[in-house]
Formats: C-alpha cells, structure tokens, sequence
C-alpha cells in the first residue's frame, strides 16, 4: 500500500506514521519514493524547530523519513535517508507586538529617552565664536576612566543603591570626547606638560610649565623665546576676572602651569633651584605667582591688568621663609617656610594687594563676603591640603574644594565682562600614587560635587563648563563581581556569598594597582600618605580576614615600587554650554585650550585690549 503523509507546517508536536508490508514479500514504497525491503516499516517523523535553526531562521518543521530496520517501532537516527524542511516566512514588517518586550523595559526606556535628550541638545547647541562669557575648567588629577567609574559605583553606593547606575554630576554632561594625554617625548605623561597642552593649546616635554618642546629641563637660559601663553593670561589681557583653585600646593605643575613659565616644575620656591646661574636668572614658581601681574605687564607694551583675584591651595612653605618666627598658627614644622631669600611672598601680596584677603584657616574663609571682596590669596597648608576624608584633622579647618569653588564663583561673577576659572581636584592623584583607592575615590566623589555646585551656580546659555584628567593612573576594576558588590570590597561572584578565590587559593579585590607599594592594612586610618612609612609588600597577601573597606586599606600591586604611576591611555574631556559640542571624538589634549579659546574668543578680545 502506499503512504501518504499530510504535513502542516502550524504543527507542535512530533508526529510518526509507519506503513506494513502486507504479506512480508513483496516490499512497499516507502517515503522517500522508493521500494521499502520486505516487511519493514517506513516512517515520517516531523519536528518543530524553533527561530534561529541553521537551516530555518524563523523556525518551522524538519522532516525526517526513512525504514525502520531493526524493527523497534522508531525511527532512529541511522535509519533516516532523506531530510526535508519546510520554514516559516521571514517577516516583512515589525508589529508593536514585535517590540513590546522592549518597549516595557526600564533600561530600553531610559536609553532611548537619552537618544532624545542628545538630538535636543544637538538642535540647542550654540557653535557661535565667543559667546560665552565665562568658562570654568575641571582638572581631576589622574582622574582616569577607571578611577571616574569607580567613584560613580562609590558614589552611589553610599547613597544606599547598588551603584552601577549612579552617575557622577559630570557624567550628565551632554558632550564627551577623549584627550590623548602623551607628552612631546614620553610615553606616559606627567602634569607639568598635560596641563601646559591644556591650558597654552601646545603639547610639550615632561616636567616643564608654560614652555614649548625646545626647553630643555632644568637649562634655565632655554626658557626665553620658548614661553607660551595660557588662557589664564589671554582672559586677564581681555579683562576678565581670573582664578586659580587646587587642593595640591598651588605652586605645583597643575596650577602652575597657568600662570608659570619654568624650566623645571620643581623649581617652587627658591631653595628648590640649585643651579647657580638658575638662581640667578630665572623665577621660582612661587614667586611668579605673586608677581603674574608685573610679569605679564612687562611682555606687553602698555599693558594694564589686575592680576588674578582669586588663588586658593595649598603650598603655604614656598611662600615663607625659612624662619620660624614666619610660621603660621597652624605649622606642622619647626620651621614652615622653605625659601632661602628670606623673603616673605605672603607680605609682598599683601603690600600689592591692600584691599585683598589673604586667609590661612576656615573661619577666616568663612568670613570672606565674596559679593564685595575684591580678591582672595588662600592658602590652607604647608604642604598640600588634606584629603577630602582627612580634612576634619587639619588644625586650623580647611574649606571644601566645594566651598572654595562656591566662593570664587561668586567673587569672580563680580565682573561684567565675564571670568575663567580652573579648578583642580589635586589629590585624586596622590591618592593613587599613594596605593590607597579609598581617598582616591573619596576626592573623585568631592570633585564632582564641586561641579555640580558650579552647574548650580551658572547659566548654562553663557558660561562653557569643561571637566577632565591631566593623565590616568595603572588603576584596575577586575574580577567577575556581581552586581552592587561593595565597590572597595573583595570579589563576590554572580549567585555567591563568599569571595571568589585566586589560584594560589587566596580572595583578591575589584580594585588593584599594576604597580606601586602594595597591600597594607592601616584600619580607619583617613591620611593615604601614612602609607609611605609601612614597608613596601611584596607579592600576594591573604585577605580572608582584611576588612578592605576601610578607609587604610592599601590594594595589593603587581609590580613593587615606591609609589605607584601614572597611566598612559586616553582620559575622557566632558563639556556643556556654548561651544561644548566641540568636544568630540579622540584628540590631542591642546585641543581643549582651543574650544575655550573659541568659546570666549579669547585671543581676538586680547589682541584688541592690546591695540593703542
């Protein structure tokens, strides 16, 4: 007898049919068109394959025929000899049903909510030349992309969320681009020469401030004729008001680097320099920031400027002399001030500057009405100022870089014509030097309040806000955490409660350095620099029982050193208001003096200030 076989391609289930010779002679057709053997069953087996089958992309049914040889009433897969397909048609048009699974979801909503949000932006920006009035540039020291999405899982996480969906107040900037941070012959930068391609739009060497790439370092007679302009000195030419802010020394490479020209960045005050001919002929940083004013007066015939109305740091002992009854009430030293000279910079400020504030403790800042104040000269610490976490410590009380930014807005915002004003977050860095990833992130945390302070504080239609990094630093985010696992906490795995092991049977942390002094357990300690008095470890440390949330706690490091580098990749440049859409894409790090520049139309401004 012959079989016939229906097939519906709407099928679901399995479906097998068998045919018997009828007399055990003579065979039968069997599916496939040919002569079944005598008194074999032939069969017809139809499966279901779902969308994504090699053969059937959208899904459909295999059908599989052949005669059941052994006699056990199936199929079975030697026994097929011929294979056939019919597959569903592909789709000619998306449904809403299609996509409701999509269209449900939080992260598909918030996602395309951010696609509208960006052409909004994008139909808003404003590219005009100079149509800004003021603009505020955010220096992270060493903020790597690392270290912001660490602070951003931080940050959130001390709010009580898990923390990957936080974000810090920069990161809801509308414009983002990447800087290339290389120096003109390094590899692996340093701020020095980062901060002079940012602020003089020209990449330069290693260790040198507000000069080109034909300086060579520590040759003070090769700094005439090499000197650059910054943007700081084009907006003081153009009559804006002007200011510096770093919680470093104020005398170190980042804020020196606005306002100095030096052939070496460790030149800050006098006794720094050891060349005899240097000290002779070339100006300390120190003493250049005191006299910015008659410096850059004197390059420019018939220049008149006011100098920069507010600077606030720390770096208090390149300012004094070495002389102890110059200390401040607040001395850490016998003796505060380092200089050799014997003069006193602070006084010689103040002697400029009759109407200025010139503060040293909190109260004193506190006291400052920044509406009628002409200028602040703050400086809060011998050294640099504490980190964020160990500012409560500091003798005579330090203001926020929050508090410090607040103040100068306010100050600066005094001029009509408009202000530029950089800031920087200086001890993200030595934190990171120093191993300890808690105060690293902790003043990453206290930037972007910083910022968001100043977004507060601004029009947006009239004041471009940049935020960036001068370098990145060897600082890892690794493991297979799972999901709002404490961000300074060992590795959890996805489903697990208990930390993941190494193979040398030991549990390790999401954060780690490539180099530097390595693993140390200091507790509640708040003061990263402590670390430097602990022996160096070597090697690998079992943290079975290490509470590594404190704030002491010292990631282990690959590579033993005395402190831990810098970073060589890409940092990322994070821009809004007029101008900002200029931010894109990867570029040298000069370009961001040219989108301020452009911005403020800084140079035609100068030029025409400088015209009889």
């Amino acid at each position: 007898m012959k079989l016939l076989t229906k097939i519906s391609i709407l099928a679901a289930s399995v479906a097998l049919v068998a045919c018997n010779g009828d007399d055990g002679k003579d065979g039968q057709s069997g599916a496939d068109g040919k002569n079944g053997s005598n008194g074999l069953s032939s069969f017809v087996l139809q499966t279901v394959v779902q969308p994504g089958h090699a053969v059937c992309a959208n899904g459909g049914l295999q059908i599989d025929s052949g005669l059941d040889k052994n006699a056990n009433g199936k199929l079975d897969a030697s026994e097929i000899s011929s294979t056939t397909h019919q597959c569903n048609p592909a789709k000619s048009s998306l449904s809403p049903k299609d996509l409701l699974t999509n269209e449900n979801n939080a992260w598909y909503v918030q996602s395309a909510k951010s696609v509208e949000d960006a052409k909004q932006m994008a139909l808003n920006a404003n590219n005009e030349r100079g149509a800004a009035k003021n603009v505020i540039l955010f220096v992270g020291d060493g903020m790597g992309v690392s270290t912001v999405t660490a602070a951003r899982i931080r940050d959130g996480q001390n709010k009580g969320m898990k923390g990957e969906e936080n974000n810090l107040s920069f990161d809801k900037f509308p414009f983002a681009g990447l800087a290339k941070t290389y120096n003109v012959d390094a590899q692996t930068p340093d701020s020095a020469g980062t901060m002079t391609a940012m602020i003089s739009g020209v990449k330069t060497d290693v260790g040198v401030l507000g000069v080109d790439e034909d300086i060579e370092r520590g040759k003070c007679s090769t700094v005439k004729g090499n000197e650059l302009v910054s943007a700081i000195e084009l907006a003081e030419i153009a009559g804006l008001s002007t200011g510096v802010i770093s919680t470093a020394r104020i005398t170190h490479a980042t804020p020196a680097a606005t306002y100095a020209k030096s052939a070496d960045r460790n030149w800050e005050d006098i006794s720094d320099i050891k060349d005899a001919d240097a000290k002779t002929n070339c100006e300390d940083i120190a003493s250049q920031l005191v006299n910015f004013e008659k410096n850059l007066e004197a390059r420019y015939d018939g220049l008149d400027v006011d100098g920069l109305e507010v600077v606030m740091g720390g770096g208090r002992r390149h300012f004094l002399p070495k002389d102890a009854a110059a200390n401040s009430a607040d001395a850490r030293s016998a003796i505060e001030g380092d200089r050799t000279d014997g003069r006193n910079l602070i006084n010689e400020w103040k002697a400029k500057y009759p109407n200025g504030d010139y503060v040293f403790e909190d109260d004193d800042f506190r006291a400052i009405n920044p509406e009628t104040a002409e200028r602040i000269f703050g400086l809060f610490n011998e050294s640099h100022m504490q980190y964020e976490a160990d500012r409560h410590n500091d003798k005579a009380g330090e203001p926020s870089l929050t508090e410090m930014t607040e103040k100068a807005i306010k100050l600066l915002d005094n001029n009509d014509k408009g202000f530029m004003l950089v800031v920087e977050s200086g001890r993200i860095d030595h934190g990171h030097h120093a191993g300890n990833a808690y105060n690293a992130l902790e003043d990453t945390i206290e930037f972007s309040e910083a910022i968001e302070k100043a977004v507060r504080m601004t029009n947006p239609e009239e004041t471009l806000i940049i935020v960036t990094a001068d370098h990145s630093h060897v600082f890892t985010i690794a493991g297979y955490p799972k999901r709002g696992n404490p961000i300074l906490g060992k590795v959890v795995g996805i489903g697990k409660t208990e930390p993941s092991k190494a193979a040398d049977e030991k549990p390790y942390t999401t954060l780690g350095y490539t180099n530097g002094r390595g693993f140390m357990n200091l507790g509640a300690e708040t003061d990263a620099d402590e670390g430097y008095d602990q022996d160096i470890h070597i090697g690998r440390a079992d943290l079975t029982d290490v509470d590594t949330t404190t704030p002491g706690f010292h990631q282990e490091a690959a590579v033993p050193r005395g402190s831990e580098t810098h970073a060589g990749e890409d940092v990322g440049i994070y821009a809004k208001g007029p101008s900002a859409q200029l931010v894109s894409g990867t570029n040298e790090q000069s370009i961001i003096f040219h989108v301020m520049e452009h911005a403020i139309d800084l140079i035609n401004k100068a030029e025409t200030k400088l015209k009889p």
